[in-house]
């Protein structure tokens, strides 16, 4: 039976049965992000509805998520974007239609203390404007939430003044010691170069202060990036699918 959950170590027991797979809902259970989520759970299957972004975001990550999938769709938003176990999304059908489909995606989980050079000074409030600038020209699709600068868990390296790669997190949680890396870019003209490489390796050492379990999301064609993380120390924990579903016009979903 689907009902909905406000206990968080209720929560954070399931979640901890695969704490690799499940970083990002273990930090979103955080004071930090709590206030922006919304939880079902069907049997031990647990869906995330995340509302931090302009667009929420679904995850539901694991086995048995057929039943649960089918409960949420009355209450899912028209549109959200969602990270799903491959082939779950097939649950949300033909209530929902894909308008962009974002592939597939490796979750990897970093084994041990990080591997290789390690580059980057710590970033902050006063530097998003430079950050911004750089998401602008090397990663402009990337999605950003300026409220994660204030974690201090944003590394960047320095070219003649200039900002030209940076690592950051999605997640950081100390309380329930889980953190995710995202945001990672390199400027576009110092590509090649393995900046991307250090700087991360740089934010993993300093994530291993506050964290036990270091993450990130990588798209399965990337090989270059799925090569870099490899080095530093990262391996494959878990699949899943990116995308955007959009409501068919199915009677009870909702704006």
């Amino acid at each position: 039976m689907l009902r909905s959950v406000h206990d968080r170590a209720e929560l954070a027991a399931l979640l901890r049965k695969d704490t690799a797979l499940h970083a990002y809902e273990l930090g979103d259970l955080d004071d930090f992000f709590w206030p922006y989520t919304t939880w079902y759970r069907h049997g031990d299957a647990l869906a995330l509805i995340y509302h931090g972004q302009p667009v929420p975001t679904l995850l539901a990550l694991g086995g048995r998520l057929g039943d649960l999938l089918t409960g949420l769709v009355p209450l899912l938003p028209r549109t959200f974007y969602a990270h799903l176990s491959p082939g779950a999304g097939v649950a949300l059908a033909p209530a929902y239609t894909r308008s962009h489909d974002g592939g597939p995606h490796h979750k990897m989980a970093l084994a041990g203390e990080p591997q290789g050079p390690a580059e980057g000074d710590p970033l902050g409030v006063a530097d998003e404007p430079e950050l911004t600038a750089l998401y602008a020209r090397a990663y402009p699709e990337n999605w950003f939430d300026r409220r994660m600068l204030e974690t201090g868990q944003y590394v960047g390296i320095r070219r003649a003044g200039r900002l030209v790669a940076v690592a950051g997190v999605h997640v950081w949680s100390p309380t329930y010691r889980v953190s995710a890396i995202g945001n990672v870019t390199t400027d576009p003209e110092h590509r090649g170069q393995g900046l991307a490489q250090r700087v991360t390796a740089a934010l993993c050492h300093r994530l291993r202060e506050t964290t036990d379990v270091i993450t990130l999301n990588v798209k399965a064609d990337n090989a270059a990036a799925r090569a870099a993380y490899d080095r530093i120390g990262f391996t494959i924990v878990g699949d899943y699918e990116e995308a955007t579903y959009v409501s068919a016009g199915t009677e009870g979903s909702r704006t």
